[in-house]
C-alpha cells in the first residue's frame, strides 16, 4: 500500500488525460486578459472594502508596506504556480500538481484541503455581501427585515445578552439591533425564523450564473472588475485631495509587530491566483497565458492595495478605522457623503465578482478529482449545452448557499484552516522536483534559478542570530510551539540547499507559508485535522480503489 498511496502521474498523462476526458469539450476561450480579470476578481474582493481598515488600527500608516511583504511572499508562489501551470495545464490547480509531484496522498490531502477552503471563502464572502446589500438598500430608503438578513445564532446570542444585561443601552448599537431582530421575527411554534436569504439567493444566482457557461462568466467578471477598478480610482483620485500628510505621523506607530500582526489574514485577500489556475482546460493557450495572469493580476492588486492604505491613512487619523466599511467612512468623515454612496454600492459589485470567481473555481478542482477516479464520476460529467461541469457546479452551490443561510460568519473565519498554506508548500515543493527530476524542461515558465547553496544557510544563521539577541528566540517557540518546525525546516533546507542547490524562491516560499501557518490558531489546526480525517475515510474506502491509476497498475 505504500508504494500505492504515492503513486503518481505524469506530466505526460495529466495532459493527455485531458485531451482524452470529456472536459476536452469544454470551451477554450479564455485569454490572458480574461485570466488577469477573474485574478483581480478574486484578489479584491471583500478585503479592500473592510480588512482593510481593521490591518489599520494595528499598522498605522506603514500598513500599506504589509500589502508590500504579503505581496512579495504570494510572489514566491505566484511563481511555482506559474511553472506548474505552463507545465500542466490542467484545471485540477494545486491538487494536480501535488499529483505529479508527490503522489495520489498528496493529490487526495490538497484537493480535499482545497474543497473546504473554497467552500469557505465563498460562504464568508455570502454573508458579506449580505450586509452590504442591506446597508446599500437602508442607503435608498428601502428597509429589509434583519430577521431575514441575518443568522439564527447570533440573533439569539444578542437577544439573551440583551436580556441578561442590566443596562441594555450600554450595549453596542449591533447587539440591539440583532436582540431586536430576533424579537421581531415570526415564529413557528417557539422557533423563530430566521435566516440570511440575501446570502442564500446570491450564492444561488452566482451559481446558475457559473451553470450556463463559462463565456457567461467570463463576460460578467470582466464587466463587474472595470465597474470596481473605476470606483477604485475615483476612491485614490478623489481622496487624494483630502489627504492630510500630518496624519501619516507616527508612520508606524506599533512598530514593525504591529504592521505585522494582520500579516496572515491580508494573506488571504491575495490568493485568487490559485483559482486562475483551475481554469486551465478554458484557456485558449494556456501555458503562455496562465504564467502571465497571475504575475499581472499580483502586481496591479498590490499597487491598488498601497495606494488605497495610504490615501485612507491620509484622510483620518489610523485610530478612526476600524470599521467595517473604512473606505465609505472617510468620505462620510469629509462630507462627500455621494462618493460614499458610490463606494456602498460598488463594495456589493466587488464582492459579487469574488464570489462568482470562486463559485467557478471549486466545481473545477472535484472535477479533476473526479476524472482521475478519486470522486465519483458525476462530478466530472461536462452539461452537453454549456459545456460546464455541470454536476460538481450544482453541489457547489448547495454546499454554499445552505449553511449561509443559517450559520454565522465568525464560525466559517474559524473554519479558515491551514489548508491553504499547505496547498501553496506543496507547490513550491513541487517545483524543486520538477528540477531534480528534469521535467522543468517541459515547461515553457520556469522560477527564476537563483543558486540557494550558500544564501539560505546564510540567511539562516543572520536569522537565529537577530532572534536571539532581542530575546525572543525561546519565548517564540514556548507561545507558538509551531516555531520550533519552523526553525526546523529552515535549517534542513540549509543543509539541502548546500546539497542540491536548491533554487531561492521556491525555498522562500515554503518557508514563508510556513511561518505564516504558525500565526494560525489551535482552532484551525483542530477543524483541519477533522475535515482531513473525513477526507481519508472518503479516500480509503472509494478513492484508493476506483483510482484510474490503481486500474492501471492492475492491468
Amino acid at each position: 500500500m505504500s508504494d500505492s498511496v504515492f503513486r503518481k502521474k505524469s506530466v505526460v498523462k495529466a495532459v493527455a488525460d485531458v485531451d482524452e476526458g470529456a472536459s476536452s469539450h469544454m470551451n477554450k476561450i479564455l485569454g490572458v486578459r480574461d485570466l488577469t480579470s477573474f485574478g483581480i476578481a478574486a484578489i479584491i474582493g471583500a478585503g479592500i472594502f473592510s480588512t482593510i481598515g481593521r490591518a489599520s488600527v494595528n499598522g498605522g500608516p506603514a500598513v500599506s508596506l504589509l500589502f508590500v511583504f504579503t505581496a512579495i511572499a504570494c510572489v514566491f508562489t505566484a511563481l511555482s504556480y506559474a511553472q506548474f501551470a505552463s507545465t500542466v495545464p490542467v484545471s485540477g490547480s494545486a491538487y494536480t500538481y501535488a499529483y505529479v509531484s508527490f503522489g495520489e496522498i498528496f493529490a487526495w490531502i490538497i484537493g480535499w484541503a482545497l474543497i473546504l477552503e473554497y467552500a469557505v471563502s465563498n460562504m464568508v464572502v455570502a454573508i458579506s455581501w449580505s450586509e452590504y446589500f442591506t446597508s446599500m438598500l437602508e442607503g435608498f430608503g428601502l428597509h429589509f427585515p434583519a430577521y431575514w438578513a441575518t443568522d439564527y445564532g447570533s440573533a439569539a446570542r444578542a437577544y439573551a445578552e440583551v436580556q441578561a444585561s442590566a443596562s441594555p443601552a450600554g450595549l453596542s448599537a449591533h447587539t440591539r439591533e440583532l436582540a431586536q431582530a430576533f424579537q421581531d421575527a415570526p415564529a413557528l411554534g417557539s422557533l423563530k425564523l430566521i435566516a440570511d436569504i440575501p446570502a442564500g439567493l446570491i450564492t444561488v444566482l452566482i451559481t446558475a450564473l457559473v451553470y450556463v457557461g463559462i463565456k457567461e462568466s467570463r463576460t460578467a467578471s470582466n464587466l463587474l472588475v472595470v465597474l470596481k477598478l473605476a470606483v477604485i480610482g475615483l476612491v485614490i483620485v478623489a481622496g487624494a485631495f483630502y489627504v492630510k500628510p500630518e496624519n501619516w505621523s507616527p508612520f508606524a506607530p506599533n512598530g514593525v509587530g504591529g504592521v505585522l500582526s494582520g500579516v496572515a489574514s491580508v494573506f488571504f485577500a491575495f490568493i485568487g491566483f490559485d483559482s486562475i489556475s483551475t481554469t486551465a482546460e478554458e484557456c485558449r493557450n494556456p501555458q503562455r497565458d496562465l504564467p502571465r495572469a497571475m504575475i499581472y493580476c499580483l502586481i496591479i492588486c498590490t499597487v491598488l492595495y498601497v495606494l488605497i492604505t495610504l490615501v485612507l491613512t491620509g484622510m483620518v487619523n489610523y485610530k478612526e478605522l476600524g470599521v467595517d466599511d473604512p473606505l465609505a467612512y472617510v468620505f462620510q468623515k469629509v462630507d462627500l457623503n455621494f462618493i460614499a454612496g458610490i463606494i456602498s454600492v460598488s463594495a456589493v459589485v466587488a464582492i459579487t465578482s469574488a464570489l462568482l470567481v470562486y463559485q467557478l473555481g471549486q466545481p473545477r478542482i472535484w472535477m479533476t478529482m473526479s476524472r482521475d477516479g478519486l470522486l465519483w464520476p458525476k462530478f466530472s460529467k461536462i452539461h452537453p449545452k454549456y459545456r460546464t461541469p455541470s454536476f460538481a457546479t450544482i453541489v457547489t452551490g448547495f454546499l454554499v448557499a445552505i449553511p449561509s443561510l443559517f450559520l454565522d460568519m465568525q464560525f466559517f473565519i474559524d473554519l479558515t484552516s491551514v489548508g491553504t498554506f499547505f496547498a501553496f508548500i506543496l507547490v513550491c515543493g513541487g517545483i524543486l522536483f520538477l528540477d531534480a527530476k528534469g521535467l522543468s524542461k517541459h515547461s515553457k515558465f520556469k522560477v527564476p534559478f537563483v543558486n540557494g547553496k550558500y544564501i539560505i544557510g546564510l540567511a539562516l544563521i543572520v536569522a537565529v542570530f537577530l532572534v536571539v539577541r532581542s530575546g525572543g528566540f525561546v519565548s517564540g517557540i514556548e507561545e507558538k510551539p509551531l516555531l520550533a518546525v519552523f526553525w526546523l525546516s529552515w535549517a534542513m533546507f540549509a543543509v539541502l540547499s548546500f546539497q542540491y542547490n536548491f533554487s531561492l524562491l521556491p525555498v522562500l516560499g515554503i518557508l514563508t507559508n510556513l511561518y505564516l501557518m504558525t500565526e494560525l490558531g489551535v482552532s484551525n489546526w483542530a477543524i483541519f485535522v477533522v475535515w482531513l480525517v473525513i477526507g481519508l475515510v472518503i479516500y480509503f474506502s472509494y478513492g484508493y480503489r476506483k483510482s484510474k491509476l490503481a486500474a492501471e497498475v492492475v492491468q
